[in-house]
């Protein structure tokens, strides 16, 4: 086998806690995230000999050099098994840059899992989780078989949970990413606005809060208006900033009431804006 297609799902977090700084510059955190059915495809190949590796995306603001986490996947592979030869990877984008929903890194796990299939299973898993984990917090989690865990450290270390729950989603990403590393870097130093609420909403699959939204809502007003619009609509059962944003999520009511909410966001944020229907995916998520 020479070539192979991979569906690379986002995340939503469900919850994200900082327990403070750590003395390595990362964040002691604990997050409960969940594979939804939005999803990119990965295409993997390998060329010949008189090729040289190259990655390419139908995204045009997605970078294709060294920067990408596919490609940075795809060294990390050949250091560790020392094997060598030219690749093709193109991706096939849904998932936005920039989100909060680990588009990236998901693309990275799947570039992972398909070398190790190509290459005939050199790797086990665990020790793709360690390769993993080396390129970025999120990676470890898109290696799982299971849609939903809990993270540890600084959200690398994954144990797999059950998650029976179908939730119907909304997305709202506006047009503009937000940095990780600047979310991080504010949040011992942000204030919660006035009439925003910030505290954990209980739901019948644990907490959902998101130490991320302070900071974030500061600089972004408009987040902040999003949760307080989607929460007061009377159609969500809960709604959340996913990861360091910037995209909000909603649990809907129902599949029915999530089309009504995202034509009322549609209204919100303007045609600009990313917004998407979509489901997490329930027990095993594959």
């Amino acid at each position: 086998m020479n070539q192979i297609t991979l569906a690379s799902h986002a995340k939503i977090n469900l919850s994200l806690r900082i327990l403070g700084k750590r003395p390595d510059g990362f964040h002691e955190l604990t997050t409960r995230l969940c594979k939804i059915a939005l999803r990119d495809r990965v295409f993997l190949s390998r060329g010949t000999a008189d090729e040289a590796t190259v990655l390419t995306c139908d995204a045009p603001s997605v970078p294709v050099d060294e920067s990408n986490l596919a490609l940075r996947a795809l060294r990390a592979f050949e250091q560790a098994t020392g094997f060598r030869s030219a690749w093709r990877i193109h991706l096939e984008k849904q998932i936005p840059a920039g989100a909060g929903l680990g588009g990236g890194s998901s693309n990275a796990a799947a570039v992972l899992r398909g070398l190790n299939q190509l290459c005939g299973h050199h790797l086990p898993d665990s020790r793709l989780i360690q390769i993993a984990a080396e390129i970025g917090s999120d990676v470890p989690f898109f290696l799982l078989d299971q849609s939903a865990a809990i993270g540890t450290g600084r959200g690398e270390i994954v144990t797999p949970v059950a998650f029976p729950w179908q939730l119907p989603l909304v997305l709202i990403k506006p047009p503009f990413p937000i940095p990780t590393p600047w979310a991080y870097h504010r949040w011992a130093v942000s204030r919660e606005l006035p009439g925003v609420v910030y505290a954990p909403q209980l739901c019948p699959w644990g907490e959902m809060v998101n130490d991320l939204e302070r900071p974030v809502f500061e600089k972004h007003l408009l987040l902040a208006m999003l949760k307080s619009r989607l929460l007061e609509s009377g159609l969500t059962v809960a709604a959340l900033m996913s990861g360091s944003g910037s995209t909000m999520f909603a649990v809907a009511r129902s599949a029915v009431v999530a089309e009504e909410i995202a034509d009322q966001a549609r209204d919100w944020c303007g045609p600009a804006a990313f917004v998407k229907v979509t489901h997490t995916l329930p027990l095993n998520g594959i």
